[in-house]
């Protein structure tokens, strides 16, 4: 069964969206992933936004670009954790997408990561599901290390080159 949710409003956003699942993959979350626009498919979108809960779904990973209610409305309707995403956009860089995403009324929290942040937006998803499973705790102390060993890597390189 899922933990995570991960939607997106169009076909577009898709190859941002993959580094959420691929970022939940290595972390063992399971997850599942779907193409729903809550313009162009309302009741469909109500029924999975409303069922989430039902079908164990812990926390939704929400990726929209331009007006961006995707991450708003599984707010309103998912009582769990809601993580969105931004979309580049063309016209405005996505900085669009980030302001109605980040701006959400009172009452209705959505976390929000940077512009295209879906690997971030699974972290923090991972973090989420992490205050209750020790072992996903485990591979998150395990991941920040390796990161920090790649850098020093990277560091010791540079020393040993002289820069």
């Amino acid at each position: 069964m899922p933990l995570v949710s991960i939607v997106m409003g169009s076909d577009s956003d898709l190859p941002v969206m993959e580094k959420a699942a691929q970022m939940l993959d290595a972390l063992g979350i399971s997850y599942e992933m779907r193409i729903i626009s809550a313009h162009r498919e309302p009741d469909l979108f109500f029924a999975y936004a409303q069922g989430a809960e039902a079908r164990g779904i812990k926390v939704i990973i929400a990726g929209a670009g331009m007006a961006a209610h995707l991450p708003g409305m599984c707010a309103a309707l998912f009582p769990l954790p809601v993580i969105g995403v931004p979309m580049h956009t063309t016209s405005l860089g996505g900085r669009d997408s980030l302001y109605s995403i980040v701006q959400m009324p009172s009452g209705i929290p959505v976390a929000t990561v940077a512009i295209g942040g879906a690997k971030n937006a699974a972290l923090l998803a991972a973090k989420i599901l992490a205050v209750s499973d020790a072992e996903l705790l485990r591979k998150l102390k395990e991941y920040a290390a390796e990161m920090k060993e790649e850098v020093e890597r990277k560091d010791q390189k540079l020393q040993e080159r002289g820069e």
